[in-house]
């Protein structure tokens, strides 16, 4: 019994019996327990609060813990989502551009209706584009067949020469540029019975982005702001397709007036062109494209 008493377990054990016991009687209305475990809550009330104002603020760390990887993983996942809707954004933006492109090329075979349009998209996009040829993703597989001393009009969009196909491939062709200097066509001021003259890639003026017309009857009263058109001399440009328009006249020498024209259309700028192939008659008398 001796042994039992002196035993920590089981003093410590009656310890906690007797604490459970003024507890409960502390509970008691009227209790004089209560009274006598003031004093001893008096003590131990500001370690309580210390122990429970610990314990929330711990809580609360946990809980923005918890919070901020939860609104990191919401934050990535609408990133994608925004990231998506912008990509067919994109891709309908594209899609209308086609379909505008499309509309353009109805208008073009409206227009001339004696050629067939194709559809190409560029493919060399250099620094000095308009003095090289341009490189186009259609060739003889897509219907451009080139035969020997011919060559086909290539507009933009909005229906501007552009230039001439001078080669093609299987599946590319390669384009002479308005502004190069191997490039000449015949064009004419946009009126009625409008005075004609050549329109020529010149090596000062296309460092400024614009092409020498020359030929000019000294007579005509060319000024800037006139619109040119093909003028359908020649044979290979058809009539009536929009140049550019006069930037400056040059009347110093009535033997040689000369102006400087303004192209319309921008290579730079260009991501599809139309290439026009003219309808012939067969022995049979039936149209068929040079590019059959």
């Amino acid at each position: 019994m001796k042994k039992l008493l002196k035993s920590k377990w089981f003093i410590a054990l009656i310890v906690l019996l007797v604490l459970a016991a003024c507890a409960i009687l502390s509970l008691l209305p009227g209790s004089p327990v209560k009274k006598l475990l003031q004093p001893v809550q008096l003590v131990t009330s500001p370690a309580q609060s210390l122990v429970k104002k610990t314990g929330d603020k711990l809580s609360d760390f946990w809980a923005a813990i918890t919070d901020g990887i939860a609104i990191r993983e919401e934050n990535k996942a609408l990133k994608e989502q925004i990231a998506d809707l912008r990509y067919h954004l994109t891709q309908n933006e594209e899609a209308a551009l086609r379909y505008e492109e499309l509309k353009d090329a109805l208008h073009i075979k409206d227009t001339f209706s004696n050629y067939v349009i194709y559809g190409a998209a560029i493919l060399s996009r250099e620094s000095d584009e308009w003095f090289s040829t341009i490189r186009l993703n259609a060739g003889a597989a897509d219907g451009i067949v080139l035969e020997e001393g011919n060559s086909y009009p290539v507009l933009d969009v909005e229906m501007n020469l552009v230039g001439r196909v001078i080669e093609s491939s299987d599946t590319e062709s390669r384009v002479l540029p308005l502004l190069h200097e191997g490039f000449a066509v015949a064009g004419k001021v946009n009126e009625v019975n409008g005075a004609t003259f050549m329109i020529v890639g010149d090596a000062e003026l296309k460092r400024q982005g614009l092409c020498l017309v020359k030929g000019i009857d000294p007579d005509v009263n060319l000024e800037p702001g006139m619109e040119i058109v093909t003028s359908g001399d020649g044979g290979l440009f058809p009539e009536g397709v929009p140049i550019g328009v006069i930037e400056s006249v040059d009347y110093s020498n009535p033997l040689d007036v000369k102006a400087a024209l303004k192209p319309y259309s921008q290579i730079g700028k260009l991501e599809d062109v139309f290439i026009m192939i003219p309808y012939v008659e067969t022995a049979e008398g039936t149209a068929e494209t040079n590019a059959v």
